[in-house]
């Protein structure tokens, strides 16, 4: 899944929360839909990509994340990432490798793609190591200093997982973790630093949002 199937693929509307409205896909490969969740507010953009490379504070806004960690990391913006998600009782924990790379998407849009490498690490007994990841944040600036963020993502949780249930719990992925991630980027008390070293790799345009 990449920035163009995310922002132009064949997504059916299902419902709106919130200014966040949520998408899903039906995929050839399997019987687990994709979902997307779309919202905008004003936000710097540098401030928001800071905060996706904050990983020591993503449990404050990733749904569900009981653990994450980073597991190997590259001069050309590509990180390893391991996250543990949090399941319903009697499921065990949901575990997921994702390589994550930052690239340019267009007219000053900037996107954040996600690829899963479940065998980069041996398997743990204690979690469920999932083996279908695929998905791709889009950053695009719009006027007066508003952003559009776009979250679309394949995951197949396993076999003990029947597909009718992920299809519909996966509703509160895209809607709680955009909610969540524009509470913590409006916090003014929230100030990740600036990885100067984007500016290597991206240019970056900066829009001042608006002041109320």
């Amino acid at each position: 899944m990449d920035a163009v199937s995310a922002l132009k693929g064949n997504w059916e509307f299902r419902v709106e929360h919130k200014n966040i409205r949520v998408y899903s896909t039906k995929l050839n490969h399997s019987n687990v839909h994709g979902f997307k969740g779309e919202t905008e507010f004003p936000v710097s953009f540098k401030k928001l990509i800071s905060l996706f490379y904050d990983t020591g504070n993503y449990r404050r806004w990733v749904h569900q994340l009981a653990e994450m960690e980073v597991l190997d990391k590259n001069d050309d913006l590509e990180y390893v990432i391991r996250q543990v998600i949090n399941t319903p009782w009697p499921l065990s924990q949901r575990e997921m490798i994702v390589r994550t790379g930052l690239q340019a998407a267009g007219e000053n849009a900037v996107a954040v793609t996600m690829q899963g490498v479940s065998d980069f690490i041996p398997q743990n007994s204690r979690y469920h190591r999932v083996q279908e990841t695929r998905g791709v944040w889009v950053f695009t600036p719009l006027d007066h200093g508003r952003v559009r963020i776009t979250f679309a993502m394949h995951v197949n949780p396993g076999s003990d997982v029947p597909a009718p249930v992920s299809n519909t719990a996966m509703f509160e992925v895209p809607f709680y973790t955009l909610q969540n991630l524009r509470n913590l980027a409006l916090d003014a008390s929230y100030n990740p630093p600036y990885p100067e070293d984007i500016e290597d790799h991206i240019r970056i345009i900066e829009d001042v949002p608006d002041r109320p």
